[in-house]
C-alpha cells in the first residue's frame, strides 16, 4: 500500500517511541485513524470526550515519562479538551496532540467547524506546528517532539489533504533536549542559605523520586533548614520507607503559616510559591515580605542531580526512616476527612498509584499515606477541575500491573464521568472513590474569604449538587462500572480491601 501523509506521521511517533493514542476522531481524522490502526507498535484507546482523551494522555505520560498521542476533531474538538492540556502544560506532561484541520484548498469557505486552531493551541502549547504538503509531515513531528522532550504539549495541526496525499520519504528522529543543571555561580549562595536559620528549600519537579525525598531528607536534618515540596506536584514516590515529604498548604491562609518563619528560600526546580488566587488583605506572594529568594536549579531542571550536590556539598547522609502504622477508624464512625485518609492508608497496596482530586476531603490522607507501602501520587498542578478520573485511566494504561486509586470530589467527577466507560472498555484496574459532599464545597469556602459574604438563597443552589442527589452508582454501573455506597468507616474499609484484591475498574460513592 502507497504511503500517505498520515502513515508518515504515525510512523514518525512510533519511531521516536510514542507507543499510545487515546482518540476522539472526526471526520477530517479518518485517515489519521486508520494509519494509527495499521500502523504496528501504536495502541489505541477510544474516549468519549476529548478531556478524557487529553488528560489520560496527562496520566500515561506522567508514569511513563514519553508522551502519548491525542487524536482530536477539528478546533472545537480542540476547545473541548483545552482544560486538561492546561493541566498537562502546568505539570510539564510530555504530550503530543495530533488535530485534523479542514483540506488546505476547503478553508477557504469558512465551512462550519472552521476554526483558528493554531490560535487555540498556543495558550496551551510549548511548540505548534502545521504542515501544508506530506512531505513536510516528518519533519513537523520530529521537531515537535523534541521541543517537548523535557515536558510540554505539542500539537500537530495536519489538514486533511495533507493526510490523505501521498507521501515520500522516511520518519525523522527527533533530537532531545537536555535538562539544565544547577547554576553552578549560586551554589555557595545555596549552601550558606541553607545553613543559616529561617532557610528553608523548596523542591519542585516533574516527578519527585524517591532518592530525592532521601536527599532533602538529609539536608534538612544536616542544616535545619526547613524541607517542602510545591503545593501541587505532578507526580512523587512516597511510602515504603521513603521519608515524608512535605507539600506547601493548597490554602492561602495556611500555606503563609507554614512559611511564615522563612528569611531565605532555595528553589529546586520549584517557583517562587505564591497563592492560587488573590484575596483581599492577604499576599499573592506566600513567603513572608523581605523573604531572599534563590533560584539554584530552573524548573524541569535537574533536580535530583542538584540535591546529590547539594547533600555532597554538605556531607549529609541519608539515612533509613522507619514508617509508623496509621491507626484504624471506628468501623462504626461516620466518614469524614481523617477517616477517609485512615482507610486509604491502611488498604493502599505496594505499587499503587494515586490519583488526589480530594480538593475539600483530602487534607489528611496525603500525610497519612506517607505511612503506607511504596506507591507514586499525582496531584492537578493546573488546577482545572475534572482531571483526575482521565489521568486515572491513562495511569492504569500505562502500568496495567499496578493498582490505580482515583480520590475525587462528587462536583469534580461530573466534568469527565465518561473516563468510566473508557476504564471499563479498557478492562483499566482504577477503584474510583466519589467523596459525595453533594456540593462544590469548595466553593462555599472560598466565597467569604474572597470577600463576597456568605452564600445567600439566590446563590446557594450555585454550589449545591441537591435537588436532584446524584447517584453515583447507579451513573457508573451505567458505563459497565462496578459500583457500591458506603457511609461509614467499616464499610468503606471493606469496599477498600475488596476493591485491592480484585481487578477491574470499580467505583465507591463516599457518604461524606
Amino acid at each position: 500500500m502507497e504511503q500517505n501523509g498520515a502513515d508518515l506521521v504515525v510512523r514518525t511517533l512510533v519511531e521516536n517511541g510514542v507507543r499510545m493514542c487515546f482518540a476522539n476522531p472526526g471526520t477530517t481524522e479518518m485517515h489519521m485513524l486508520a494509519a494509527l490502526g495499521r500502523t504496528e507498535g501504536m495502541a489505541l484507546s477510544l474516549c468519549l470526550f476529548e478531556g478524557v482523551a487529553t488528560g489520560a494522555a496527562d496520566g500515561y505520560a506522567r508514569m511513563t515519562g514519553t508522551p502519548a498521542a491525542v487524536l482530536l476533531h477539528l478546533g472545537p474538538g480542540f476547545a473541548n479538551g483545552m482544560a486538561n492540556l492546561h493541566n498537562a502544560r502546568k505539570a510539564d506532561t510530555p504530550l503530543f496532540n495530533i488535530v485534523g484541520e479542514h483540506a488546505t484548498y476547503h478553508l477557504a469557505y469558512d465551512a462550519p467547524l472552521s476554526a483558528d486552531i493554531e490560535g487555540m493551541a498556543a495558550t496551551v502549547s510549548a511548540a505548534v506546528a502545521t504542515p501544508q504538503t506530506p512531505g513536510e509531515v516528518a519533519g513537523a513531528t520530529a521537531h515537535l517532539l523534541s521541543q517537548v522532550s523535557t515536558g510540554g504539549v505539542a500539537t500537530l495541526i495536519v489538514p486533511n489533504d495533507v493526510a490523505w496525499l501521498p507521501a515520500e520519504g522516511t520518519p525523522v528522529a527527533a533530537l532531545p533536549k537536555a535538562r539544565p543543571p544547577h547554576d553552578e555561580a549560586k551554589l555557595a549562595d545555596a549552601l550558606a542559605t541553607l545553613s543559616a536559620p529561617g532557610a528553608a528549600l523548596v523542591i519542585g519537579a516533574p516527578c519527585i523520586t524517591r532518592r530525592m525525598a532521601e536527599l532533602a531528607d538529609a539536608i534538612a536534618r544536616k542544616t535545619g533548614a526547613k524541607v517542602l515540596a510545591e503545593a501541587a506536584v505532578a507526580r512523587m514516590q512516597r511510602g515504603g520507607g521513603t521519608p515524608p515529604l512535605a507539600r506547601i498548604p493548597f490554602h492561602v491562609d495556611p500555606a503563609t503559616e507554614a512559611l511564615k518563619e522563612v528569611r531565605a528560600a532555595v528553589l529546586c526546580g520549584a517557583r517562587e510559591p505564591v497563592a492560587f488566587f488573590a484575596y483581599p488583605g492577604r499576599p499573592s506572594k506566600l513567603l513572608p515580605e523581605g523573604a531572599a529568594v534563590l533560584p539554584l536549579c530552573a524548573p524541569g531542571g535537574e533536580v535530583e542531580a542538584t540535591l546529590e550536590v547539594l547533600a555532597a556539598a554538605l556531607g549529609a547522609e541519608v539515612t533509613p526512616y522507619t514508617q509508623s502504622e496509621v491507626e484504624a477508624a471506628d468501623p462504626e464512625a461516620a466518614i469524614d476527612a481523617e477517616v477517609l485518609g485512615r482507610c486509604v492508608a491502611r488498604t493502599l497496596p505496594t505499587g499503587a498509584i494515586v490519583v488526589d482530586e480530594a480538593i475539600t476531603n483530602g487534607g489528611h490522607m496525603f500525610p497519612m499515606c506517607a505511612e503506607a507501602p511504596s506507591h507514586d501520587w499525582i496531584n492537578n498542578r493546573g488546577g482545572s477541575i475534572g482531571y483526575s478520573m482521565p489521568v486515572a485511566l491513562g495511569a492504569s494504561t500505562a502500568c496495567p500491573d499496578r493498582k490505580v486509586l482515583c480520590v475525587t470530589g462528587d462536583g469534580s467527577a461530573f466534568y469527565t464521568l465518561q473516563a468510566l466507560w473508557s476504564m471499563a472498555r479498557d478492562k483499566r484496574d482504577v477503584t474510583v472513590l466519589v467523596l459525595a459532599n453533594r456540593s462544590y464545597r469548595i466553593l462555599a469556602n472560598e466565597t467569604s474569604k474572597i470577600g463576597a459574604g456568605a452564600p445567600i438563597e439566590e446563590t446557594q443552589p450555585l454550589m449545591s449538587l441537591e435537588d436532584p442527589a446524584p447517584d453515583w452508582v447507579k451513573l457508573a454501573e451505567g458505563q459497565g462500572v462496578v459500583a457500591e455506597r458506603v457511609a461509614t468507616a467499616g464499610a468503606l474499609q471493606a469496599a477498600l480491601e475488596a476493591a485491592m484484591s480484585s481487578t477491574g475498574p470499580r467505583l465507591i460513592e463516599v457518604a461524606m
